[in-house]
């Protein structure tokens, strides 16, 4: 647990001057303050280095890789490191706004944006996390070859071992090999619900927490869909500037199946039947 002694030695580190600290919402996974400074505000992120290796540094990779790849606000870096028992990321502050009436349509274009940047292959160059559970990245050739070997594959080996079965996965898998799009990578943010946007003072859309990857664009469209908190014109602006291959309205749940049973291997036998029932529709 973090303690005051960490807040003043992590300032210190970076030549800030400590003053306080508070939690903010959002600390399901992590501890999360705002770290008040004489130099300004930040937010500190904070978790167990032991349990959580590499989370912070595979956070801030993906944090660089959007600033660098899209239009949207992306909270600058301050630090990533480790002090003691704890490891820590240390972002800009930013205030919360109201939406302006260019919101959505904003939102949706640095989206088409985002997915435009694309890859030789599907995956990353380091492993990173969806939640608190890693997340797998070797490189692959196709969008199906990604899907089921480091996005599927993966989650159902952990909900087998945590008591969970499902028949027939092979078959499954070659239903789906045939029904995904050979659409090139895109750059996705990996985990888009409704929590992991902000608007900022200015009214702008702001991501945070990515679990990036070159992907299939879908992905994030999915999980757009999966929890709401996504008006449908931001899914109209997206088609009308970047039109997905026919049948994607079809395919949400495909891709809602890799959250879904993210979400099963976190909060358990809750999101059973929701995926059971797109398992069945493929197989």
């Amino acid at each position: 647990m973090i303690n005051s002694s960490h807040f003043k030695k992590i300032a210190e580190l970076h030549n800030l001057n400590f003053i306080g600290s508070k939690a903010l919402a959002g600390g399901d996974i992590n501890q999360v303050f705002l770290m008040q400074c004489e130099e300004g505000n930040f937010v500190l992120k904070a978790n167990d280095p032991v349990r959580f290796p590499n989370m912070f540094t595979a956070e801030s990779k993906g944090l660089q890789l959007l600033e660098d790849s899209c239009n949207f606000k992306i909270p600058n870096q301050v630090a990533v490191g480790e002090i003691e028992d704890l490891s820590y990321l240390l972002l800009e502050y930013i205030p919360s706004g109201n939406k302006t009436k260019m919101f959505w349509i904003e939102f949706a274009k640095n989206l088409v944006d985002l997915h435009k940047n694309s890859n030789s292959f599907f995956g990353l160059d380091h492993n990173n996390y969806i939640g608190s559970l890693p997340q797998q990245n070797e490189k692959c050739d196709t969008a199906a070859d990604f899907y089921i070997t480091q996005r599927l594959e993966p989650q159902f080996t952990m909900a087998g071992e945590r008591g969970f079965h499902f028949k027939d996965l092979d078959g499954f898998y070659k239903t789906i090999s045939e029904t995904i799009p050979k659409e090139p990578p895109a750059l996705i943010h990996g985990d888009l619900w409704g929590g992991n946007y902000m608007v900022s003072k200015e009214g702008k859309p702001v991501l945070i927490d990515p679990a990036v990857a070159y992907a299939p664009r879908e992905m994030d469209l999915a999980m757009m869909k999966l929890f709401g908190g996504y008006p449908e014109e931001v899914f109209e602006i997206y088609e009308s500037q970047f039109p997905l291959p026919i049948g994607w309205k079809e395919r949400m749940q495909l891709w809602q199946l890799y959250y879904l049973l993210v979400h099963l291997n976190l909060f358990g036998s809750g999101y059973l039947s929701r995926v059971k029932s797109a398992i069945s529709n493929y197989s």
